[in-house]
């Protein structure tokens, strides 16, 4: 590569989060634009036949075919990279296309991974069947237990994946640690941020090699469009993941980069006001007689509390809890009652999507952990009675009435 580069954006060093989460990205055009450009093309003209060739050869930074280089998606990722204090950030076309270029890059047969068990039922499918078709192990383990971790570490170890808090039982896990134990094995340490985000945490500046996101979630958050990202080193990012990236092609379309782009400038207030309304939410749910059990990391009997106040600026926007029932009737019965309150909602939509500014609910044993085996949700927590509501922004109160028209005829 050659100095000719693509230009920053000029701004004072050392900006603080709610700034670059507004002015990250791109210099203007020559036209001057205020809000970021949208560069809707599938490829990009060359001065001369010479120009052509050092651009594609690397010889030369410049945007060369929206496969794997356009400015919308630029502007995405370095503002990204910039919220999640990491050298460079890669975009791609959904969060699960990030893990997919993740492992792609990084692994190969007879490469084994260490992953926790709490992850999104997508992610262990991924890496509990797909992965393994090539040659790729995984051995899943408790999220929480660091001894477990350290067990399973085998010589061919290159990877630890984790997501924290977990996906839905709000698990937390010790980040710093789980860094210490990946680099003593000669591996990386990829987390999964997506519940946090750059807003409330910023697993880089505990270690984390890798940050994982699905920018669906809080990066866009208002269930618009689907995009992905992966944030790291500069080496990591331009000489692992791009290239496998040009031949790939898991690429996040500029339209859907425009809209988490301008969806990050909001990220930080969104993130606090729904953390605020979760938290009262997950209180009020503790008082209610037929809520065997809520899960929220900012609650007290949350068993990762102090661990969470340690690692986040805020508990997140997500509270799932245990609706009573198993005890009088088993599983069949916790599913009934599950099902009995969500359908009784009025204002939460049902859907498994998470990270809008509309609260969602759903019953994450038949959709998102559905397509596991019963061991693999019974291993993840995932039981019958159990409801994930990620909070918006609406009135908690009129969310907490919601919520009652299903929960008042159980108790």
């Amino acid at each position: 590569m050659t100095d000719k580069k693509i230009p920053r954006t000029g701004l004072p060093p050392d900006l603080r989060l709610d700034t670059l989460a507004v002015r990250e990205g791109l210099p203007h055009t020559p036209w001057g634009e205020n809000s970021e450009a949208l560069f809707l093309t599938s490829s990009f003209v060359h001065p001369d036949a010479a120009t052509a060739a050092a651009r594609f050869a690397n010889e030369e930074e410049a945007f060369v075919y929206t496969r794997f280089s356009n400015p919308t998606v630029m502007m995405m990722e370095r503002r990204l990279a910039a919220l999640e204090g990491t050298e460079a950030c890669i975009g791609t076309s959904s969060g699960m296309a990030a893990i997919l270029l993740l492992a792609m890059s990084l692994l190969k047969a007879g490469d084994h991974v260490i992953c926790s068990q709490s992850v999104f039922g997508s992610t262990i499918k991924l890496f509990g069947g797909e992965f393994g078709k090539f040659g790729v192990e995984t051995t899943f383990v408790s999220q929480t237990d660091l001894d477990a971790w350290r067990k399973a570490v085998r010589p061919n170890t290159r990877l630890l994946f984790a997501e924290t808090p977990s996906n839905p039982l709000t698990e937390v896990c010790d980040i710093a640690a789980l860094a210490d134990i990946a680099h003593d094995a000669g591996a990386l340490l990829a987390v999964d941020n997506c519940f946090c985000s750059p807003a409330l945490q910023q697993p880089a500046k505990l270690g984390a090699d890798l940050i994982v996101h699905s920018g669906t979630k809080y990066l866009d958050g208002q269930g618009r469009v689907v995009a992905g990202a992966l944030c790291g080193s500069e080496a990591l990012v331009n000489d692992k993941f791009v290239p496998l990236m040009r031949s790939a092609g898991m690429s996040l379309s500029p339209f859907n980069a425009w809209v988490v782009l301008k969806g990050m400038e909001t990220l930080s207030i969104r993130m606090q006001a729904q953390s605020e309304r979760a938290l009262q939410l997950a209180q009020w749910l503790e008082s209610h007689p037929a809520v065997e059990r809520v899960y929220h990391p900012w609650l007290p009997s949350h068993p990762q509390h102090a661990l969470a106040r340690r690692q986040q600026s805020a508990g997140g926007a997500v509270v799932s809890f245990i609706v009573r029932g198993q005890a009088e009737g088993g599983p069949a019965r916790a599913r009934q009652n599950a099902f009995a309150v969500i359908d009784a909602t009025k204002i939460c939509s049902i859907t498994a999507n998470l990270g809008d500014t509309k609260t969602t609910i759903t019953h994450p044993a038949s959709t998102s952990h559905g397509r596991l085996t019963e061991d693999q949700r019974q291993a993840a927590g995932i039981t019958q009675g159990l409801i994930r509501v990620a909070v918006g922004l609406e009135d908690v109160e009129d969310l907490k009435a919601d919520l009652a028209r299903g929960l008042d005829p159980i108790a």
